[in-house]
């Protein structure tokens, strides 16, 4: 900490880099917690945290989630790594042959929360297509829609060698320090499906605003006025917030006022089994809604299985549009109503984004922010709005 003119994540990486070179760290040595340096250089823990990434990315040593950071191997002597199951259960690294640093340099990383549906499969599907085609190769990590596993994936990636980052952040109240932190330390990465409020980066996405527009004015062009939006998470995500708000522009502009008891977001869902006494399982028993706009796919499916629990049709006693195709697409038609958010074409432009800043390609903005318009496309899970019995 000799330079006070050098910025604070600096000196803390000189400060290490010199213990190391003199001995005083060696090889394999934990390096204190992120409380204990913020403590002992009286500085913020992002200061902390961009200071051990810095050090991570450079080689001086590695982190491992769960157990901290360590010193690492001399260059001479350091293993290279293969990808691995950690575990907390999410896709890691762990030691293998050597491979040539240019064959590194070339991986991409994808940290995504669930490839339980087939909007994953086919973001992922878009993805690969453009990495293959620029001569990358795909490294893809589950973060279980869990933040601090999120984090630690964002540590490994950097500790080894990924050349970039693509990244679905998970749900949370608070933005993830790590991607703070990457922005910080000038890394290439691009978020995909949702961006920060507020924190200039680039990203790719699908207008959610626009798609709840979109939903809500087919069910009001079919009769409904009963019309609710459910989410299965109360985390305010912005995803959440732009469809929301989407869903409330779209009554606005029906000229009928906002029903609260119609946005269906204080709860979460347990996919394993379907709970009578759920607030949601009441809602549609009672027939509170003619109507359902679902936030996720999977949501869709699964208030249509409570609905013929219950003894209901769909779309005969109640019409659903869902937030993507539940759908394989592959040899099936499909039966639900659904906001297109063109999956493969979102992944194939962060890939494009990230490769471009990768390779030094200029582009007419600082930051690349691509909004894609999502797309009604009807099928049979809507109908009009059944007679008053």
């Amino acid at each position: 900490m000799q330079n006070d003119r050098q910025p604070l994540y600096m000196q803390i990486q000189d400060y290490f880099k010199d213990r190391i070179k003199n001995g005083s760290l060696q090889a394999g040595d934990k390096i204190p917690a992120e409380k204990e340096l913020m403590e002992q250089f009286d500085v913020s823990r992002i200061t902390v945290a961009n200071a051990l990434v810095q050090l991570a990315k450079d080689g001086w040593i590695y982190r491992i989630p769960g157990r901290g950071s360590f010193v690492s191997e001399p260059a001479a002597e350091t293993s290279h790594v293969r990808p691995a199951e950690t575990t907390a259960g999410a896709v890691s690294f762990e030691p293998s042959a050597p491979r040539p640093a240019s064959t590194r340099k070339r991986m991409i990383g994808l940290i995504i929360p669930t490839m339980s549906d087939y909007f994953a499969i086919r973001l992922i599907s878009g993805i690969n297509r453009v990495l293959t085609e620029r001569g990358y190769y795909l490294y893809i990590a589950l973060s279980h829609n869990s933040i601090e596993t999120e984090k630690a994936l964002i540590q490994e990636c950097l500790a080894n060698d990924t050349a970039g980052l693509i990244i679905f952040p998970s749900d949370a109240e608070t933005y993830n320090e790590e991607i703070l932190s990457l922005k910080m330390s000038n890394y290439p990465f691009v978020l995909i499906d949702r961006y920060l409020a507020g924190v200039e980066t680039n990203f790719v996405c699908t207008d959610g605003l626009n798609g709840a527009r979109l939903a809500l004015s087919h069910l009001w062009e079919l009769g409904h006025r009963d019309i609710a939006i459910c989410s299965d998470t109360p985390l305010p995500t912005i995803t959440v917030s732009d469809r929301i708000n989407g869903y409330m522009e779209g009554l606005k502009e029906h000229g009928t006022l906002i029903n609260p008891a119609m946005i269906l977001t204080d709860f979460k869902v347990d996919y394993s089994e379907i709970d009578p006494q759920h607030p949601l399982y009441r809602f549609i028993r009672n027939r509170m809604a003619t109507a359902y706009i679902t936030l996720n796919a999977r949501l869709g499916v699964y208030l249509s299985t409570v609905a013929k629990q219950i003894g209901l049709r769909v779309p005969e006693d109640l019409s659903i549009v869902t937030f993507d195709d539940p759908s394989s697409g592959y040899g099936e038609f499909g039966t639900y109503t659904h906001i297109s958010q063109s999956e493969e074409r979102m992944g194939g432009e962060a890939a494009e984004i990230l490769v471009d800043l990768l390779e030094g390609k200029a582009r007419p903005a600082k930051y690349s922010k691509t909004v894609l318009e999502p797309k009604l496309v009807v099928r049979s899970s809507t109908g009009p709005v059944p007679p008053v019995s």
